[in-house]
């Protein structure tokens, strides 16, 4: 019984010998194989159907076509460099770069997500992804988002930035906000930046600007403007208001050519004629 306990980890120490010393030799042949392979193809893989980087900028990127890589030995070709030179494109958001027993080398690429696109009042264009940075335009690729106009003071210094201003961050929170709802993302295309540098929104069905304000209760604001849209506008037609204000989370107020009316929804039992407020109302109480 002693001498089968001396035994036992003696031969558990044998077997891990073994076992790194072919796992040394197994890696000792991958680097001597990989010392004497050469690139016999570069492979570039963008998932997505749009593209602000297609794979021949990436393949222009990485010298492709000139033969900096193909036929080149793996051992001397900088893995780490060549995502590096990668990740300094402004519409690549990840790269990541490999190669395999084959001699291929493998390109990865993840690009950035535009969510709006901005035009600020120095008649400068760029888009804001969906980390809120700033990046250019593309002239490969006209990316289909909200657009922001008006007074606008973020400027662009032509590279990979964050938002700086109060009112960017602002139409960044309110474009996120609309992109992540199917009905509003179909319904708003536009925002807008008035003079009391309040937002604005443009829809694209009706012909009334939507006063948001500020991004306070956003989820409060568009509640109440689905209520708006599903009780008060069957009932007069899309162009019967010129303006739907809904920057105060407690009301809306639908303002015509030649009247004004207000809906104080926070009130819903207050007791009123029928009409396009007693409609928006009843329906609060519903939910309420």
């Amino acid at each position: 019984m002693f001498k089968k306990r001396i035994w036992q980890p003696v031969l558990f120490g044998m077997i891990w010998v073994i076992c790194l010393g072919g796992l040394f030799a197994l890696m000792s042949f991958i680097g001597i194989k990989r010392a004497s392979m050469l690139c016999r193809e570069v492979k570039v893989y963008i998932p997505g159907n749009d593209y602000f980087v297609d794979r021949q900028e990436v393949n222009s990127i990485l010298h492709v076509g000139s033969n900096t890589l193909v036929g080149k030995k793996l051992e001397d070709i900088n893995i780490q460099q060549l995502e590096k030179t990668l990740q300094a494109n402004p519409f690549i958001e990840f790269a990541k770069v490999f190669a395999d027993m084959d001699g291929v080398i493998n390109v990865e690429i993840r690009q950035r997500q535009p969510i709006l696109r901005v035009m600020n009042r120095f008649a400068q264009d760029f888009y804001v992804d969906q980390y809120g940075l700033k990046i250019p335009l593309s002239v490969n690729f006209t990316a289909p988002v909200l657009v922001a106009t008006g007074n606008i003071d973020e400027i662009f210094i032509n590279r990979v930035d964050t938002l700086h201003t109060a009112i960017a961050k602002a139409l960044f929170k309110t474009a996120d906000y609309i992109r992540r709802d199917s009905l509003w993302d179909a319904q708003i295309e536009q925002i807008f930046i008035n003079a009391d540098h309040e937002i604005e929104l443009i829809p694209r069905v009706g012909n009334q600007r939507i006063l948001l304000g500020n991004t306070d209760s956003l989820d409060k604001k568009f509640k109440n403007l689905l209520i708006f849209y599903q009780k008060a506008i069957p009932k007069v037609g899309w162009g019967a208001y010129k303006v739907i204000n809904i920057k105060y989370a407690n009301q809306v107020v639908g303002i015509k050519s030649d009247s004004l009316l207000k809906t104080e929804l926070l009130k819903p039992k207050q007791t009123v004629k029928t009409d396009t407020n007693q409609i928006i109302q009843n329906t609060i109480q519903n939910i309420h």
